[in-house]
């Protein structure tokens, strides 16, 4: 069983600290901009990045810190993708950790390094150079932290959990952004997992992917995938457990507080997406495989027809159907069930009656819900996106400018 720990985030678990400064890389002189996350310790590490076939230097250099399969920390900065700059990215990145390294007294090959920004402009080095000795890192500055990576999100996100392993408390804490350009197979998201559990390397790694691919790979704010896309954990071992490895003691424990964590924060994402007013979410049940039922919950949750029919509040499930449809699954319309927010309107693949008005009343809430009940199979899955607004198009308009 797993507990919530309240304001928790990347330093609630043992041995991590982080910080971060404004270095000038935004336009904004009270924000962030420039953050590091440290372990007391080597921890073991995974990731999983980006697959769209250009990607930043920043990712192209924190790929090649996985192969270590170890690393002390995470530096990242905001305002600024460094992508599409030619060989210049990959070297300031890797100039970008070796200063991290020499601020925090490590060597800079221990520490992913993450950009998220503007694409085409190459990072300011001389801003980071002259400010990076600014960062101050504490058991306190996760919250710096995770405000140093926003770039239009309108909050920061953390969130983490506790386990007792061992008869002693295991704890795992993350940090997220990313609000546009959002539609991952791992969006112009970031996210970093902290834990002081010691979990063998290969078995991190493939519970992460297994996390990424129901939380971060479910979401959808716009269709468009980020060159940037990063998720990291380190796993320190701080809190003197036994090693977790498949199948071993705390194993389950570990899968579902990590899940909960990346679920929590992709979440968040969706729901704070750029101009969004109401997080969707979409559960396809009944499903004859989990893939099947991934690919069409995803579906729907990134269809512009029904982010605009939530906007407008209008129970138009026709459009529901379309995106089912087109997301070529299994299916037998005539044994579809469809639910928004828990109200039953299409029974065996044909609208029942049903009082209109409760309907739109339920999509004015802040959180909407799509249960689609393909009945043929035993498999399910959620997908999670938002409405589509005018502000959205103001937002995405004018970005660089």
């Amino acid at each position: 069983m797993i507990e919530v720990i309240k304001g928790g985030g990347i330093t609630s678990a043992e041995g991590f600290v982080a910080g971060a400064t404004y270095a000038g890389l935004k336009t904004e002189p009270d924000s962030l901009d420039l953050g590091i996350i440290l372990s007391d310790r080597p921890a073991n590490a995974a990731a999983t990045f980006t697959s769209n076939s250009i990607e930043s230097p920043s990712v192209s250099a924190s790929r090649k810190r996985l192969q270590r399969g170890e690393a002390r920390g995470v530096v990242a900065n905001s305002g600024c993708a460094n992508c599409s700059v030619g060989s210049q990215g990959y070297t300031d990145a890797e100039e970008m950790a070796e200063l991290a390294g020499i601020h925090t007294g490590v060597s800079g090959e221990e520490l992913f390094v993450a950009s998220t920004g503007v694409i085409g402009v190459e990072l300011p080095m001389a801003l980071i150079r002259q400010n990076i000795t600014n960062v101050t890192l504490s058991g306190d500055g996760g919250t710096d932290f995770a405000r140093s990576i926003m770039t239009t999100d309108s909050k920061h996100k953390e969130r983490a959990v506790s386990f007792v392993h061992a008869g002693k408390t295991v704890t795992v804490g993350g940090v997220s952004k990313g609000v546009g350009m959002i539609h991952p197979n791992m969006a112009t998201m970031l996210c970093f997992v902290s834990t002081d559990a010691s979990v063998e390397q290969d078995y991190l790694q493939n519970v992460l992917s297994g996390a990424v691919d129901s939380s971060f790979n479910m979401i959808d704010v716009d269709g468009d995938q980020s060159t940037n896309d990063t998720v990291v954990i380190l796993a320190n071992g701080a809190s003197g457990t036994p090693q977790i490895k498949d199948g071993s003691g705390g194993s389950d424990s570990f899968v579902e507080a990590l899940t909960y964590v990346c679920t929590e924060l992709a979440k968040e994402l969706a729901g704070d997406g750029e101009g969004a007013q109401r997080l969707i979410e979409v559960t396809v049940e009944g499903a004859q495989t989990v893939s099947e039922a991934r690919i069409s919950s995803r579906e729907i949750a990134s269809s512009l027809l029904v982010k605009a029919m939530v906007h407008g509040r209008d129970p138009n499930w026709g459009r529901l159907v379309m995106a089912l449809g087109k997301s070529g699954i299994s299916l037998d319309e005539s044994k579809l069930d469809i639910f928004i927010s828990d109200i039953h309107i299409v029974h065996g693949g044909i609208a029942i009656p049903y009082y209109r008005d409760a309907v739109v009343s339920a999509m004015g809430n802040d959180e909407i819900k799509f249960r689609i009940a393909l009945n043929i199979g035993d498999h399910s899955a959620t997908a999670w996106g938002c409405d589509l607004t005018e502000e959205y198009v103001i937002f995405n308009s004018a970005y660089s400018t």
